[in-house]
């Protein structure tokens, strides 16, 4: 699963571990990606997606309907 959310776009960032000796190495910080399913009542299917926790929020607020419109948006396939 790639680390990438349907509705935010948020992808994984990158920067650097930095030890005690002040070595650098690399790392990604990645989203809170889930895979979460919901009913779609218009098309009457359930659809899965994958979403940030936060964007699990921002469902749960403006509704998978206005949701998938804005995937849909981004040229996102649901």
């Amino acid at each position: 699963m790639s680390a990438h959310c349907q509705l935010t776009g948020a992808r994984p960032g990158f920067g650097n571990n930095i030890s005690h000796s002040h070595r650098r190495t690399s790392r990604r910080f990645d989203p809170n990606v889930q895979r979460k399913r919901y009913w779609l009542p218009s098309e009457g299917r359930y659809i899965r997606l994958t979403l940030a926790a936060r964007a699990i929020r921002t469902v749960d607020s403006i509704g998978i309907e206005a949701a998938v419109a804005r995937i849909r948006a981004r040229g996102g396939k649901v």
